[in-house]
């Protein structure tokens, strides 16, 4: 395990280089294969690519699970300089090793696992890679959408919650909005009165967009960058701001998003355009996905493991795929530094979290449609 993880972590792969996903996802590609996968690469148009695996043996009506992740990672080519792999008391490092390609190697691993041992999965495993989940998974949302329509269940290897090892049974959802003020320009000597300041009116929109925070609720807002002006004695024609949303719920997304799109402008004669949305959804607990999270618990008492649960604030191909099935998602392995220059995992949770994947990949069909009723679990 930690020699193909060294591989899939030397190969590096930023999202914004598409060309630099062919090391790792020919990685990827031999070593499902390896595990009795038929895999098929589906171009992209602005990004690397994305792998879609399926068991060369296999029944035509058996049902899907979907295993997800992502092989891009935040970190530019040449990191490896600055941040070598490197073993030591107990932790591997490297850009990209805890998220996540920790969770790739787990997969690949409890699949080989189960081959074999000659074992049989009653629900056919699917395996989705894609390279641009750190972009927001743009490209490839729709295929987490169609896969997780016909899922019994989805199983996202995105990294354990820090060095708890707590899986991720909600996310927030996630909202990025830019807020355009036009106003007039004007000279700011002789005739300011005759000019309508566009930086005035953000200042504004600012305090307004700041008042929608409710930590208690889990709501923030954050107005990360402002723009605007053309010089110092000029009344300002224009200026933007870009506003992070995160929420817990759906209806919190539809009460945010309906709260900026309401604003108006204070300062007469300024106009505001907003654009944007919350475009990854929360992940939440919902019925269908506390099924899954109970079989969890008792999948990992077999190995006498106790499996704590955490609200994570980022997103991931989770927050999408829960929208159709049930959704358990942080089941890579334990560690931390996310984007962080000290990233790294604990050795030791390679092998049971890879052995908790394998059992849970062993699991009877959830039947979640029958067991919770059509109207709750489609909820």
């Amino acid at each position: 395990m930690y020699e193909a993880l060294e591989r899939l972590v030397a190969a590096e792969s930023p999202s914004q280089d598409p060309a630099s996903q062919a090391d790792v996802q020919a990685t990827l590609t031999q070593e499902l294969e390896a595990s009795g996968f038929r895999v098929r690469r589906l171009p992209g148009h602005e990004t690397g690519g994305h792998l879609l695996a399926v068991p060369r043996e296999r029944s035509r009506h058996q049902c899907v699970q979907a295993l997800i992740g992502h092989c891009d990672t935040v970190w530019p080519r040449g990191t490896l300089g600055k941040m070598p792999i490197t073993i030591r008391a107990g932790r591997m490092t490297g850009p990209g090793i805890y998220d996540m390609k920790g969770g790739l190697v787990l997969m690949i691993f409890a699949l080989r696992a189960i081959a074999e041992q000659g074992l049989e999965p009653e629900v056919l495993p699917v395996v989705f890679i894609n390279s641009d989940e750190e972009l927001g998974s743009g490209e490839s949302r729709r295929t987490v959408e169609r896969l997780s329509k016909i899922a019994d269940r989805i199983l996202v290897l995105e990294p354990a919650m820090g060095e708890t090892g707590a899986l991720k049974t909600a996310r927030k959802g996630v909202g990025q909005f830019r807020i355009r003020v036009s106003g007039k320009a004007a000279h700011a000597g002789l005739e300011p009165s005759q000019g309508v300041s566009a930086i005035l009116e953000l200042s504004h929109v600012v305090q307004k967009l700041f008042a929608l925070n409710d930590p208690t609720n889990g709501i923030t807002v954050n107005v990360g960058t402002i723009d605007g002006g053309l010089r110092p004695n000029v009344v300002a024609p224009e200026s933007t701001a870009d506003i992070d949303v995160r929420v817990l719920t759906t209806q919190q997304a539809r009460k945010v998003e309906a709260a900026i799109r309401s604003l108006e402008p204070e300062t007469p004669g300024a106009v505001l355009r907003v654009e944007g949305h919350v475009d990854i959804p929360p992940l939440e607990r919902t019925p269908r996905n506390r099924l899954l999270w109970r079989r969890a618990q008792a999948v990992a008492r077999e190995l006498e493991l106790e499996l704590e649960e955490c609200l994570a604030g980022g997103g991931s191909d989770g927050n999408v795929a829960s929208l159709f099935a049930p959704t358990l998602d942080g089941l890579g392995p334990v560690g931390a530094g996310a984007h962080a220059v000290h990233e790294f995992i604990e050795l030791d949770s390679m092998v049971e979290r890879g052995a908790l994947l394998a059992l849970l990949l062993l699991e009877p069909p959830l039947n979640w449609r029958a067991e919770l009723g059509s109207q709750v679990a489609e909820s």
